[in-house]
């Protein structure tokens, strides 16, 4: 297939050129799950997913059964007064019950927020209670969870009747939706409303809400299309978990909004699954993290037991991708893997693109996707010239496809006049597109994750033996980066390796299993400014210096 100029293709682009593939009107009405599904069950045989559970049995589903158990469950929200603008959780994994339920909360017109499974009941009662989460969907290893969260909504469990849990439970999941009709009419809502609320995590105070309205669909088929490069006959895979904006925006809304097979792993990340998984399922195109690619690389002599993989496109996101990794994977797959950039608040907005022609650099986020208009400022806020550094901005005016409206409930203002700020500081090449250096804030990147140390730090605060506490990240060659804690205890405490260890437990308890510290280190003060302001960059750069061997 030959590619499009890259320079030709944004010189032509209309926003007009991609609504007009969807079946509503942003303005007159739409329905994301009619989008995503319904337009393409017309065809009986077509797959919507495939998925392969934890315990190695897997199946499929086709576009058709997805779009006759999303109106089962939309009926079910109905009968229980849940609708348009309710919010409705689900704290599953991948799991054919976790896209039925994102799919029928978006038939009804509510909005789905994703819970990652790796959460603490702390993390998730602080997102319940600030949507007002009318439902929660959940498991079995997951129940326990609830218990500790203070007015719990209503909740549904997947179990049968057998189930320990099953009596707690105010639903059981397959046997109250089949009890409900296969029908039900879309719910319209508009291009402003939403239809994902999400969460972001930031250096100061608690996660921020973003709710994502339905008119970043057309910023999603854009970046699916052009830079995942995904083609129909593509067995699509994002090892992303949709429990976080890449897995829910791309390997959910997006391979289906191009009426594509998307595929779900329930079973965790090992080099061995991974390389399984895609030969199985004859993966094409793949998307993934750094960190997922360094695993593989690591196990670099599993894969000539594998000869059958056959990929076409490789696709990386979630930090920076260094040039070592795309070689290996051009040698590994004889593919090339495309380095793209994105943010929870925006989606997706700045791509290596496998469908457009360009120029590649190393070390490079890529160009602006096609909508955009990237800038990086100075400390005064003007547009630097090319070769130099600064924040990475988005020229709102000037960007059709952006769509971030604000933080939900105004927790912060991200802007300056026409510009978003990403907190990203990049080099501008000069040609619309950018090169990563590194954030200007200290939200630190580990295994592909984002993790705000303000959420640590006060996780660690809720802990009766600290007294303060600073979070930074330190390089790590396997993750990118670990979280590492200094911590100030009270003095009836012992600050010793048992306490670390209690530490550590309370934060994965309380916050999240992928955000704990995994160093500790115990310190009778921490570094302030005259004013008490930590100095979190004198802790990183000690960090570093840990990091470097002599």
């Amino acid at each position: 297939m030959d590619k499009i100029s890259y320079n030709d293709f944004i010189q032509d682009f209309t926003p007009e050129s991609i609504i007009q593939n969807f079946v509503g009107d942003f303005n007159e009405g739409i329905n994301v799950c009619e989008e995503i599904c319904d337009r393409w069950a017309d065809d009986p045989t077509r797959v919507a997913l495939r998925y392969e559970l934890a315990d190695g049995t897997g199946g499929e589903m086709t576009f058709r059964e997805l779009m006759q158990r999303s109106a089962q469950f939309a009926n079910f929200l109905k009968s229980r007064g849940i609708g348009k603008g309710d919010r409705i959780a689900a704290l599953l994994t991948r799991t054919p019950e976790l896209l039925i339920t994102v799919l029928g909360a978006m038939r009804a017109g509510a909005v789905y927020q994703p819970l990652f499974t790796a959460f603490g009941s702390g993390a998730i009662e602080y997102r319940l209670e600030k949507a007002e989460t009318k439902l929660i969907i959940t498991n079995t290893d997951q129940w326990s969870k609830l218990k500790e969260i203070k007015a719990l909504p209503a909740t549904m469990l997947v179990a049968d009747a057998s189930a320990p849990q099953a009596d707690e439970a105010d639903f059981l999941y397959h046997a109250t939706l089949d009890q409900q009709s296969d029908q039900f009419e879309p719910v319209k809502i508009t291009g402003a409303d939403p239809f994902l609320q999400m969460f972001t995590s930031g250096t100061t105070g608690k996660s921020k809400g973003v709710a994502v309205p339905a008119k970043a669909l057309a910023a999603f088929y854009v970046y699916m299309r052009y830079a995942i490069g995904l083609r129909e006959t593509d067995n699509f895979w994002n090892v992303a978990d949709p429990g976080w904006a890449y897995g829910l925006y791309y390997a959910v809304t997006g391979p289906l909004l191009l009426g594509c097979t998307t595929h779900f792993n329930e079973a965790g990340f090992t080099a061995e699954n991974t390389f399984e998984f895609l030969r199985k399922y004859r993966i094409t195109n793949l998307a993934a993290a750094p960190t997922a690619y360094r695993m593989l690389k690591a196990h670099d002599a599993l894969l000539k037991e594998y000869p059958e993989i056959d990929l076409r496109v490789a696709n990386s996101a979630g930090e920076p991708l260094n040039p070592e990794i795309v070689s290996w994977v051009q040698r590994a797959f004889d593919c090339l893997v495309c380095d793209q950039y994105g943010q929870t608040e925006t989606g997706m907005t700045s791509a290596n693109f496998h469908e457009l022609e360009h120029q590649f650099r190393e070390a490079s986020m890529g160009y602006q996707l096609p909508g955009y208009r990237l800038v990086a400022l100075d400390a005064d806020f003007n547009e630097v010239a090319p070769g130099e550094s600064g924040e990475l901005a988005i020229d709102m005016e000037n960007s059709p496809l952006y769509f971030f409206q604000g933080y939900t409930w105004g927790e912060k203002s991200p802007y300056h006049g026409k510009y978003y700020l990403t907190g990203d500081v990049v080099i501008s090449n000069g040609d619309g597109s950018h090169s990563y250096t590194g954030r200007d804030d200290d939200i630190i990147a580990s295994a592909g994750y984002r993790i705000g140390p303000a959420d640590v730090e006060s996780t660690l605060l809720e802990h009766e033996a600290v007294v303060e506490s600073a979070v930074v990240g330190k390089p790590d060659d396997k993750r990118g980066a670990i979280v590492k804690a200094y911590v100030v205890t009270h003095p009836q405490f012992d600050a010793d390796e048992k306490l670390a260890e209690a530490l550590q437990q309370h934060v994965r308890q309380r916050l999240s299993t992928h955000a704990f510290p995994r160093e500790i280190e115990f310190v009778t003060d921490l570094p302030k400014t005259s004013s008490g302001k930590i100095q979190r960059f004198l802790l990183r750069k000690q960090a570093a210096e840990e990091a470097t061997p002599n």
